[in-house]
């Protein structure tokens, strides 16, 4: 599993105040445990206002570099914002996210020319995020062409098909992981990424239906997750289910993984 760590978002109030502080401590010592904990990338996410959203992704590239060797996923809903901090990254990474949304592919997609970059797609236009799984894999068609025509391999792709939340829509995981194994059959090395906690907005003991719908998830083809690392419950359910699908010989990472302490 591809583990994009998400802790290092302003949207947290207490990453917000650190933020707000400049106190580099506290955003190096989360990405040092993300890295620690199996992070394959460590989520860059200011959230700040617009006027400063420049200053302060670049703020937390060079914080967070100085950490820890993990590649970044450079995180903004503003294409411009990354356009502007993506040189200051000093290997290649991941940026999130394209979309069909206005001119998100046609501001990003040329970044990633040329390297090894790798990068997020979200399902939705500037419609907003459609509720049929049609329109997203027809979304999903339209930004791995785009991206082609810039020579990025599906296997540099990490869609997100945006899973619904199930309090409000009753086939939300019905329907995520029949748009997981489309997306996997139209482009096999295509990776199927998403924030799986999305699923249970508004209900109660959410982990346990966190836990179950990355299980489900997994077994239709989801290899990326933009998680928190340092949930043993959650990474504990994601070794549980490789080897129990086969993907894990003689069950060697599940195990190793409990004696490092990383589960159970």
């Amino acid at each position: 599993m591809i583990i994009i760590g998400e802790k290092i978002n302003g949207t947290i109030p207490i990453v917000k105040q650190a933020i707000e502080k400049r106190d580099a401590a506290f955003i190096a010592d989360r990405a040092i445990k993300q890295t620690e904990a199996g992070a394959s990338f460590i989520d860059v996410c200011a959230s700040t206002a617009p006027e400063y959203e420049i200053d302060t992704l670049k703020w937390l590239i060079e914080v967070v570099q100085d950490a820890t060797d993990t590649p970044l996923c450079i995180d903004s809903p503003n294409p411009y914002a990354i356009e502007a901090v993506f040189k200051y990254a000093n290997k290649p990474g991941m940026i999130n996210s394209i979309s069909e949304e206005v001119d998100k592919c046609e501001v990003l997609l040329p970044l990633l020319q040329g390297n090894t970059w790798e990068v997020v797609g979200l399902t939705c236009d500037d419609k907003g995020i459609p509720s049929d799984i049609e329109t997203k894999i027809s979304i999903t068609r339209c930004m791995v062409e785009k991206a082609d025509k810039y020579g990025i391999t599906p296997n540099r792709i990490h869609i997100d098909p945006c899973v619904m939340a199930l309090s409000t829509a009753n086939n939300a995981m019905l329907n995520f992981v029949k748009e997981i194994k489309q997306i996997k059959i139209m482009y096999p090395s295509i990776h199927v990424t998403g924030a799986i906690s999305n699923i249970s907005f508004g209900l109660p003991a959410r982990p346990l239906i966190n836990k179950t719908a990355m299980a489900f998830a997994i077994k239709a083809g989801m290899d990326s997750a933009v998680m928190d690392p340092l949930n043993r419950d959650l990474m504990g359910t994601i070794s549980a289910t490789y080897s129990l699908l086969g993907l894990d010989k003689h069950c060697r990472k599940y195990s190793n993984a409990f004696r490092k302490g990383k589960i159970g």
